[in-house]
């Protein structure tokens, strides 16, 4: 009587599994787990990057919230934050906007075709018999692959907890990535962006556009410092705005 029963508590155990398993498979590339440490990806990074090809594959969403990532790594916001930031800054990772035909509605999804085209480049002296200088061109240069080097990250962590601190919430994703792309796209000096934000909060406008709007103003009248900023700013408090 018992063994039957163990016998069919196993089967329906067993079937149970196999079907949580067959409705809920995530294909991880290979060469993800071969190479992400040539990436220089840290486990944390590599657990967010498989985690967002869980929720893509096994539950449709291409945008998963900072609440359902921490859910599932088990890690703070600040971290996530770091985390979307390297991988944003060194090409891993970008967010898209992207319309719906029939609805016309807008919505964001995490592109991961950085990651890909890393990971082909580190595959390529596997599949290749050419010479060993060509080769080397893709083998231990994190560097090269990566474009641009890693800013320190007391930095960044300071630039990002700043923000934070004003806005009084962490900042989401697209944040994260506008103010990597104030740094690295328009070279705008950490000094330059702390003092837009500090007029925005004395305006009482903290958002992200209205910063946007100052750095840009500065640029284009060529303020590319505080002592610059500080000149036009008294320039065009004079009526002297030129």
């Amino acid at each position: 009587m018992t063994g039957s029963f163990d016998k069919t508590s196993a089967a329906e155990w067993a079937e149970g599994v196999a079907f949580a398993m067959e409705a809920g498979m995530v294909q991880i590339p290979y060469a993800l787990l071969k190479h992400y440490r040539t990436l220089r990806l840290t486990d944390g990074e590599m657990l967010l990057l498989m985690q967002l090809l869980a929720f893509k594959q096994a539950e449709r969403n291409e945008f998963p919230t900072w609440e359902q990532l921490q859910a599932r790594i088990g890690c703070t916001a600040n971290e996530i934050g770091l985390y979307f930031s390297k991988l944003m800054k060194e090409g891993f990772l970008r967010i898209d906007t992207v319309e719906d035909r029939n609805s016309s509605v807008q919505f964001e999804r995490y592109n991961l075709t950085g990651l890909y085209r890393k990971l082909a480049e580190c595959m390529i002296p596997e599949r290749t018999e050419q010479s060993d200088d060509d080769d080397i061109l893709f083998a231990g240069k994190p560097d090269v692959l990566n474009g641009i080097s890693e800013s320190p990250p007391s930095e960044e962590r300071n630039l990002f907890t700043i923000f934070e601190k004003e806005f009084g919430r962490p900042l989401s994703p697209m944040e994260y990535e506008t103010i990597t792309s104030w740094v690295d796209q328009d070279r705008y000096l950490e000094e330059l962006i702390l003092l837009a934000l500090k007029e925005a909060v004395f305006a009482g406008k903290v958002h992200f556009r209205y910063i946007d709007r100052i750095l840009l103003e500065w640029s284009r009248n060529r303020v590319r410092n505080a002592q610059d900023a500080k000149e036009y700013a008294q320039r065009f408090r004079g009526g002297g705005r030129s």
